[in-house]
C-alpha cells in the first residue's frame, strides 16, 4: 500500500504551492460532499451489510424449527404463535420452506459459531490486514460472506456441519471487515475530522441490526424463512461491486477527487510516517500501559453492549410486559437511538478538537466518561422505576444513546496511540471485546436463572461496577500521542 510521499502528490509538491491551494484545501475539508464522507458511507454500508448478515440466522432460526410449511400433524402445531398462524392472515398466500427439528442445544451452537470464527480470526485477521491493502481485504471479505449467506439454505438441508462451518467462515469474514476498515483511515481522514468520518462508518454496526429485526420477520412471514438470506446476501453482494469500482486506498490515487480535497488530505497526513512491513514490538506493547487501557475498556464497555444486545428483547418482554412482537419493535427503536447517537458523538468530537476547545486526550477521556458513568446510572435505577413504562423506555434510550459516546472515546484510542498498527491491535481489541461477549451474557443468564426477580438488578449492578473498573484504569493510564514504540525502526520481532 502506497504512502503519502509515494503517490502522484507528495507533501513536499503542496508545500511549495500551499498558498495557490490553501483555499481549495480549506473548502474541501467543510461539508459532507467529498470523498472521503462518500467512503465513510460506503464502509456504513459494508458494515451494515456483514451485521445483517451475522443476525440473519438469528432472526430465521425460529422460522426454521417451527411452522413454515403448510400444517403437519399435530404434534408438530402446537407452538402458538407460529409463522402458519401468521401466514393464515394473507389471503392467497403461503410461504413454504422446509423446517428442522433441531434441538435448543443444536440451535445454540449454530448460533455460536459466527462468534467462534470471529474469536479466532481477531488477530491473525488484524496481523494480515497490515500485509495486505484494505481494499482487497474488506472487499473480498463482504463478497464471500454475502455468497455464503445465499448458500446457507442448501447447507441447513445439508446438516448442521457444514451449515457451522459456513457461519465459521462468515465470522472470519466480519472480523476481517471490522479490522482491515481501520487501515483506510490512516490515509484518507484529517486528524481533525477522523471522530466523525469513523463514527459514520462504525455506525452501520447498529443499522444493520435495526433493519434485520424490523425486515426479518416480514419476511419469514411473507416469502419464507429462506428470503432472510437471499435478500441480505444479495445486498453484500452488490455492495461488494460497489467497493471494488469506487474505492481507493490512497486519495492520491483517486481518479474522481477533487484537488482541493485530494491536497487538503495529504497536507493533513503530511507528518505522519508508517513504513510497510515492520515487525511487531510485542515486548514494548505488552509493557504499554496506555494501551492496556485501551484493551481494558474494550472488554468493560463492551460488557454493558453485550448484556444489552443478549436480553433486551427479554428485559422488554418480562420485565415491561411488552408483547413479543412490539417488544422487537422497541428493541429496534433502542438500536436506532444508539445508531443517531454514535455519529453526533462523532461530531461532537471533532467539533471540540477543531476548535481547540479540547485537547485529544481530555475527549477521549471525555467521552469515555460520559459513555460509562451514565448508562451505569440509569441502567441500576432501571429496578426502581420498571412500574413506569414510559420512565423505563426513556432510561433505556439515555443508556444506548451514552454508552455509544465510547466509540469517540477510548474505543477509537489505538489509532491515537500507535497509527501504524492500526489493524493489530484493532485485532487485539476485538479478541477483548468477543471475550466480553461470551462471559457477560453467561453470568447474566446465571443471574436471571437464580432469581428472577432480583436477576436484572444484579446484572445491572455488576455491569455498572465492571464499566466503572474499566474507567478508573483507562482516566488514570491513557494517552493520545504516539507511543515511542510505535516510532522506532528496530523492534523484537514476533
Amino acid at each position: 500500500m502506497s504512502t503519502g510521499t509515494q503517490g502522484k502528490v507528495t507533501a513536499g509538491d503542496i508545500s511549495n504551492d500551499d498558498n495557490v491551494n490553501r483555499t481549495s484545501a480549506q473548502n474541501s475539508s467543510t461539508g459532507f460532499c467529498s470523498v472521503r464522507h462518500g467512503l465513510a458511507l460506503l464502509l456504513h454500508l459494508c458494515n451494515f451489510t456483514i451485521f445483517t448478515q451475522f443476525m440473519s440466522l438469528s432472526i430465521a432460526m425460529p422460522a426454521m424449527v417451527n411452522n413454515t410449511v403448510p400444517p403437519s400433524p399435530p404434534n408438530n402445531t402446537s407452538t402458538e404463535g407460529s409463522l402458519d398462524n401468521w401466514n393464515e392472515t394473507l389471503p392467497g398466500f403461503r410461504a413454504v420452506a422446509p423446517r428442522y427439528d433441531w434441538s435448543p442445544e443444536i440451535q445454540g451452537l449454530l448460533l455460536s459459531t459466527f462468534h467462534l470464527g470471529a474469536f479466532l480470526a481477531s488477530i491473525p485477521s488484524g496481523y494480515l490486514a497490515g500485509k495486505f491493502t484494505a481494499k482487497c481485504l474488506v472487499g473480498a471479505a463482504l463478497f464471500v460472506s454475502s455468497v455464503l449467506n445465499l448458500f446457507i439454505p442448501l447447507a441447513a438441508k445439508a446438516g448442521v456441519v457444514l451449515l457451522s462451518i459456513l457461519r465459521i467462515v462468515q465470522g472470519v469474514a466480519e472480523v476481517m471487515i471490522l479490522t482491515s476498515q481501520y487501515l483506510i483511515w490512516v490515509k484518507w481522514a484529517p486528524p481533525l475530522e477522523m471522530n466523525q468520518l469513523i463514527s459514520i462508518a462504525i455506525s452501520g454496526l447498529l443499522l444493520g441490526p435495526l433493519t434485520a429485526l424490523l425486515a426479518g420477520g416480514f419476511l419469514c412471514e411473507t416469502l419464507g424463512w429462506p428470503s432472510v438470506f437471499y435478500v441480505f446476501g444479495g445486498i453484500g453482494c452488490a455492495c461488494s461491486g460497489l467497493w471494488f469500482s469506487l474505492v481507493y486506498d490512497d486519495p492520491t490515487e483517486h481518479p474522481f477527487i477533487s484537488a482541493g480535497e485530494r491536497d487538503y488530505i495529504v497536507r493533513s497526513l503530511a507528518q505522519q510516517d508508517y513504513p510497510p512491513d515492520q515487525p511487531l514490538p510485542v515486548k514494548a506493547m505488552i509493557r504499554s500501559l496506555p494501551l492496556w487501557s485501551i484493551l481494558v475498556t474494550q472488554f468493560t464497555a463492551h460488557w454493558y453492549f453485550h448484556v444489552l444486545m443478549a436480553f433486551l428483547p427479554m428485559y422488554i418482554s418480562s420485565v415491561l410486559q411488552v408483547g413479543l412482537q412490539d417488544s422487537g419493535y422497541l428493541s429496534a427503536l433502542l438500536l436506532g437511538v444508539g445508531f443517531v447517537f454514535i455519529i453526533l458523538g462523532g461530531l461532537l468530537a471533532d467539533f471540540l478538537l477543531s476548535r481547540k476547545i479540547l485537547t485529544l486526550l481530555v475527549i477521549r477521556k471525555l467521552f469515555t466518561a460520559v459513555g460509562v458513568l451514565v448508562p451505569s446510572l440509569f441502567s441500576v435505577l432501571l429496578s426502581w422505576v420498571s412500574s413506569s413504562f414510559g420512565t423505563a423506555v426513556a432510561f433505556l434510550g439515555l443508556c444506548m444513546a451514552t454508552s455509544s459516546f465510547c466509540q469517540s472515546g477510548a474505543l477509537v484510542n489505538f489509532m491515537d496511540i500507535a497509527p501504524r498498527y492500526t489493524c493489530f491491535l484493532k485485532g487485539l481489541s476485538v479478541v477483548f471485546a468477543n471475550l466480553s461477549g461470551v462471559i457477560a451474557p453467561t453470568v447474566s443468564g446465571f443471574f436471571i436463572g437464580q432469581d428472577p426477580e432480583t436477576g436484572w438488578r444484579n446484572i445491572f449492578l455488576l455491569s455498572a461496577a465492571v464499566n466503572i473498573c474499566g474507567l478508573v484504569f483507562y482516566l488514570v493510564f491513557s494517552q493520545a500521542e504516539v507511543q515511542d514504540w510505535a516510532r522506532e525502526q528496530t523492534f523484537t520481532h514476533l
